[in-house]
């Protein structure tokens, strides 16, 4: 997407929160209760279902277990039954960002219908259970309901067909920011400047990337932003300001020789948000 410079940052970011919407070309109920309770234990273990009523059916994840103000409790899945789509889901923005759905446009022209699903008390739950809960929540679902067109996940607008998280077969632990974490790119009108960032680490209440640069091969920035968030994913929040890490060759790999220096900054483009700031040395653009 081409940017204007005037970059808008009114709306902001949220912090923990998951919610994936299910889109449908056709009103789509709720398998019966005991279909849908077997397939998520079979995703999640220990499942109850709390409660079952008009508009929405929320479970228990039992196996989870989190600590609010000396109370011992389970996270909670809410899942709303299927309702018309009533205004458009993305923004202009976040509409041209859907890189990794190749049938994205004719998705969200056929699908009228959508089931939101979301989670509650589990956002002080260590941040690699959370995302391995989510994981396996968003694979019940895609089992659960074999009519779903596609995901798209609120916090980052990352979208994907059905069959692509039906058939991923990546190892556990990358699975969080495959299906859900967006890594966005843009070149500002006007200019030789790009920037790629990520949306939606703040589910796990760990921070996004951003790169300001131009001179480089924009693939290469974007498999950098990868591993810089698969290291954070690894390590947790250990990034200090002024750090510095592996940068990008000409060839496009990344290497010790070469170390980009990492500061924590204002997001340049919205939703507005800290993020951890990629300098890539002589290739950076904007000021710092």
């Amino acid at each position: 997407m081409v940017l204007q410079q005037d970059l808008s940052q009114k709306e902001s970011a949220g912090s923990g929160h998951f919610g994936v919407s299910l889109l449908f070309k056709e009103n789509t109920p709720f398998p019966d209760r005991d279909t849908l309770l077997n397939i998520l234990k079979k995703h999640l273990g220990d499942v109850t279902l709390m409660s079952s009523g008009e508009n929405m059916a929320v479970f228990s994840a039992d196996k989870y277990k989190v600590t609010i103000d000396g109370h011992e409790l389970t996270p909670q899945l809410v899942l709303m039954k299927c309702a018309e789509i009533d205004k458009p889901l993305l923004d202009d923005i976040a509409a041209t960002q859907l890189w990794n759905c190749e049938d994205a446009e004719t998705i969200l022209e056929e699908c009228h219908y959508r089931i939101a699903a979301t989670d509650m008390l589990s956002a002080v739950l260590d941040y690699r259970e959370h995302a391995k809960m989510l994981t396996e929540y968003t694979e019940a679902l895609t089992e659960a309901f074999p009519g779903c067109e596609a995901l798209l996940f609120e916090n980052s607008k990352k979208m994907h067909a059905r069959e692509d998280i039906v058939n991923c077969d990546l190892p556990q632990d990358f699975r969080f920011i495959h299906y859900a974490v967006n890594v966005r790119f843009f070149r500002l009108e006007g200019s030789d400047d790009f920037i790629v960032d990520s949306l939606g680490m703040s589910m796990l209440g760990l921070p996004d990337a951003q790169y300001h640069f131009h001179g480089l091969n924009v693939s290469h920035v974007i498999n950098h932003a990868y591993a810089l968030l698969s290291y954070l994913f690894d390590n947790g929040s250990v990034i200090k300001p002024g750090d510095t890490f592996d940068g990008v060759a000409e060839d496009g790999e990344i290497t010790s020789e070469v170390q980009w220096q990492l500061n924590y900054e204002e997001s340049l483009i919205q939703p507005a948000r800290e993020v951890l700031d990629v300098n890539t040395g002589v290739y950076a653009a904007g000021d710092r």
